[in-house]
């Protein structure tokens, strides 16, 4: 059942089951083949056998209906027989050049390698084999961490008072900065404008306190959710948009950009955490 509900979405599939004295077992039905997108590739290594793949046919590669690509073949290791050459030649020569450090076909065997150290079964009329372990680690050791010092009741208590401090000491600062900037306004903007600019003023307040005490790791989900708070927001400025104060005019502009600028940020925010969680 879960191979049928993949089969649409695969575009390679590689069976290697297999049941000793007994055929292969068929895993990949006629119907999930006709399932799967033109041009998909099915590599059936228990050919020999059977195969797994229900329309596999021994010692062929077949194209279906819609265009998948079954291979049947049963002699995979010996079509494989120049990279397996190049492999092993490619060992071969490395092991020479660590036997002829100085190029010139002279043989150092240096028994304190541990590459030739390990190949070598005899040297100097002794046996060798088996070799001691290797002397440099695959892995080097990682050097403990430091722990971190536990803070005393007083310490805690001591370090939460000066943070709940600094934190006073800002929004104090924003509040006082905040008054200061409603009294300019209100000393030139008109009555019916101060009672929306605060409104607007609080609003801003109340949202800047509410997202800085959220988790770093909600910040992305939470930009997507107030895509509906900006759009509410474009539709306030462009009814106000229209008015004669120029003063309105500016603050709606502004307005509308703002917003925009986080319902699109909001959307492409969206848009590549979903692809994370989408299959290839």
């Amino acid at each position: 059942k879960k191979f049928r509900e993949l089969a649409p979405q695969v575009d390679i599939v590689i069976s290697t089951a297999l049941i000793p004295n007994r055929p292969a077992p068929v895993l990949w039905t006629k119907d999930m083949v006709e399932m799967m997108k033109p041009g998909s590739v099915i590599v059936d290594l228990a050919a020999e056998r059977g195969g797994n793949c229900e329309l596999t046919v021994p010692d062929q590669k077949i194209v279906t209906d819609n265009g998948v690509t079954i291979v049947g073949y049963t002699d995979f290791p010996s079509r494989m027989a120049a990279q397996s050459s190049t492999l092993y030649a490619t060992n071969i020569r490395h092991m020479l050049t660590d036997l002829t450090p100085a190029k010139d076909g002279a043989i150092n065997h240096n028994m304190d390698d541990d590459v030739i150290r390990g190949a070598t079964v005899t040297h100097a009329r002794a046996v060798t084999f088996p070799p001691p372990p290797p002397k440099v680690q695959a892995i080097a050791v990682q050097k403990p961490k430091e722990k971190a010092k536990e803070l005393t009741p007083e310490e805690k208590k001591a370090a939460e008072l000066a943070a709940f401090k600094a934190q006073t000491r800002s929004q104090v600062g924003i509040l006082v900065i905040g008054g200061l900037l409603m009294l300019l306004v209100g000393a030139y903007a008109p009555e019916s404008f101060m009672s929306h600019f605060i409104v607007f003023a609080l609003a801003c307040f109340v949202g800047f306190q509410v997202i800085w005490n959220v988790s770093h790791a909600l910040h992305t989900p939470l930009m997507a959710v107030t895509n509906a708070i900006s759009g509410i927001i474009i539709l306030g400025a462009l009814l106000q948009i229209g008015a004669s104060n120029w003063l309105v005019v500016i603050l709606s502009f502004v307005s509308v950009l703002i917003a925009s600028i986080n319902i699109v940020g909001g959307f492409l925010v969206t848009r590549r955490m979903l692809a994370m969680f989408q299959k290839s």
